[in-house]
């Protein structure tokens, strides 16, 4: 469906500003079709002197008048004409109109949008007059909301100049709606707001009294009335009960000079007492996650502190050597929790495990008769804490297999390079379904691999770890191969002049938490 901007854009001379301004009407216009229980739609009036419906909203407490939606639509004849008096005269009009059934009439309330001194728009209310139903003084009061909302859009003052609110978390009239006169008194509270008083303890009638006789906190008005622009604040009014509020100053013009006077306001309240509550229990949960994956990580480093104590009394270098490598694997696993206690949630940024971890491998494997250089390119996104930990084990062994095999000691080569290349692909099946998928390559430019090399056959421990991990906790699949020139042009890697070197590469299936 075409946006407001597009459609704007297309048919009509509205500059960029007077597009703006209609964007941050239709952001608010929620709250305006909750007041007048009907329909709002925004008419554009284009170059050749015709009609388009850019924008339509129905009210959530009234029925709608039209069941499709009417955006991109053209105004009928007879709208044209309230359209045209309306954007001619700079003033309301009001006629019958007729709509889609045909069966009956419906009316229309134009009121043109004025912005900068001028009518750019008309926004229209519209609905049936076939409703039995007998108004009674919360209707009569949101109709006059409405109509000082509908005279301020008239004379320019509504849509408030500057950032619009979010829809999202700010407070709609089915919430809740106190009605502030120009001396700060409650001159009307609906059921909601009245049921919000109670729950802070506040059950004397409020009508008459200002909120801060009633004892409720009254910042969000004096701070509407002092600056002419809505204001939303969130506030504790008792020790059980948050209250976010929204109040918005309602304006006119002086004659005299042009000024704008606050007359009153209204007040919209809603009770997030319960979404604040579920907002703390998960910001106590997870610190109390990270805290378990602080102390996992010092429970694991003393491990490896004991490990390394036990290797130094060993004499049996091939003991030793077992030792000093379990050592490196839990040093592994302690950096991804050690990574998890700073990060929030049970996901990680995959980078900053992987950048350690280079700095691991570089300070165990180097020697000085053989300098390797580690580099990463590529960062790898996010990923759960259930993919990352048994990957940097696997990345651990690959950075060990490439070293220990590549660049062996007492050999000519005298040192080399290992690039780690990280990122994620996303595949689209044939029946439109996404997937992700993580990518990891480990390129050297050592000795190479020997031709008859296969890794499902391979006997070491490292290699059979890898396939174990990659199997089955992470499901994904690895390949070794002796690099190419291409495998070294696609890294942006320079070309190796006496080998060619081996690249490792894995893919992991992600899945979204």
């Amino acid at each position: 469906m075409a946006t407001l901007g597009d459609l704007a854009r297309q048919n009509t001379l509205l500059e960029k500003e007077d597009i703006v301004h209609l964007q941050n009407l239709i952001s608010e216009w929620g709250m305006l079709a909750d007041f007048c229980f009907a329909d709002l739609l925004l008419y554009l009036p284009t170059s050749d002197g015709k009609w388009i419906i850019g924008a339509h909203v129905r009210a959530a407490t009234g029925q709608t008048l039209y069941i499709a939606d009417r955006v991109a639509t053209w105004a009928a004849q007879d709208e044209e004409l309230l359209l045209a008096q309306a954007f001619s005269t700079g003033e309301w009009s009001e006629g019958e109109i007729p709509i889609e059934d045909g069966a009956h009439q419906a009316r229309m309330f134009a009121i043109p949008v004025r912005f900068n001194g001028r009518p750019i728009a008309v926004l229209s209310r519209e609905w049936s007059t076939r409703s039995s139903r007998q108004p009674g003084e919360l209707e009569r009061t949101y109709l006059e909301i409405f109509d000082r909302f509908s005279l301020m859009i008239k004379e320019g003052l509504f849509p408030f100049p500057g950032k619009a609110a979010d829809s999202s978390v700010a407070p709609r009239v089915g919430d809740g709606v106190l009605v502030i006169d120009e001396a700060a008194r409650v001159r009307y509270a609906s059921p909601n707001a009245v049921s919000a008083l109670h729950r802070v303890g506040i059950g004397a009638n409020s009508v008459g009294q200002t909120l801060a006789e009633l004892g409720f906190t009254d910042s969000a008005v004096r701070q509407a009335f002092e600056r002419h622009e809505p204001v939303v604040e969130e506030f504790d009014q008792t020790s059980e009960v948050t209250l976010l509020a929204r109040c918005m100053p309602l304006l006119n013009v002086n004659q005299e000079d042009g000024s704008h006077n606050a007359t009153g306001a209204v007040l919209l309240l809603r009770d997030v007492s319960e979404l604040r509550r579920r907002d703390r229990l998960i910001l106590s949960k997870d610190a109390t996650i990270r805290e378990i994956h602080h102390r996992v990580k010092n429970n694991l480093q003393t491990i490896s502190s004991l490990l390394r104590l036990q290797a130094r009394r060993l004499d049996d270098g091939e003991a030793k050597s077992a030792v000093n490598e379990s050592v490196r694997r839990i040093r592994t696993i302690a950096l991804v929790h050690e990574t998890l206690s700073r990060e929030p949630g049970e996901d990680v940024a995959f980078i900053e495990i992987v950048r350690p971890l280079l700095r691991l491998v570089e300070e165990s494997l180097q020697s000085p008769d053989r300098p390797i250089r580690f580099v990463v390119h590529g960062d790898g996104g996010r990923l759960p804490a259930t993919i990352a930990t048994p990957l940097s084990v696997v990345l651990t062994e690959l950075l060990q297999n490439a070293v220990d095999h590549g660049f062996k000691e007492g050999t000519s080569h005298r040192g080399g390079n290992v690039s780690v290349h990280l990122s994620q692909e996303v595949l689209v099946s044939s029946q439109g379904e996404e997937s992700t998928r993580l990518c990891v390559r480990v390129l050297d430019d050592g000795a190479g691999l020997d031709p008859n090399f296969d890794i499902s056959q391979a006997t070491g421990l490292g290699l059979s770890i890898v396939r174990t991990l990659v199997s089955t906790e992470l499901g994904g699949t690895i390949d070794m191969r002796s690099a190419v020139a291409a495998d070294y042009e696609e890294a942006d890697v320079e070309l190796p002049t006496n080998s060619m070197g081996t690249l490792i590469e894995l893919v992991v299936p992600i899945v979204a938490t």
